[in-house]
């Protein structure tokens, strides 16, 4: 079993090789670490654009059903006194159609990772100082 780090960094006597080793495998780590943060927020990522799809689908979804009302209401327009109620249905369904595909799409997120690339910049700098203090 390893000691713990701190109490390695204290040892005066510790060789270069084993603080490489010990660089070696806190970088191991830390890579596995980061492949589960980025593992986490593709996941989250995910899930937030599979509901602006729902959204997106459900929007297209009534402005077809819209256009499939109106081809009926030409039938209905053709005695005048139905074809308001028609012309009200069609502009409901095709105007909450749009509104869902609007709002769906503002829903959509695609980028990299923010957390991920930051805590990746982090270590980095944290790898490049502790090879740094093991050199000395």
């Amino acid at each position: 079993m390893r000691a713990p780090v701190q109490a390695q960094r204290s040892r005066p006597t510790a060789k270069s090789g084993d603080l490489a080793a010990e660089v070696i495998h806190d970088a191991q780590r830390l890579v596995g670490l980061e492949v589960a943060l980025a593992r986490h927020e593709l996941k989250d990522l995910a899930m937030a654009n599979a509901v602006a799809a729902g959204l997106v689908v459900s929007g297209g979804l009534l402005v077809v059903l819209g256009v499939l009302v109106a081809i009926p209401s030409l039938v209905v327009f053709l005695v005048p006194w139905h074809w308001q109620a028609a012309a009200a249905w069609i502009a409901l369904y095709v105007l909450l159609g749009l509104v869902l595909v609007l709002y769906g799409k503002t829903r959509f997120r695609v980028g990299l990772p923010a957390k991920t690339l930051a805590s990746l910049k982090e270590n980095k700098e944290w790898a490049l100082r502790r090879m740094k203090s093991t050199v000395r």
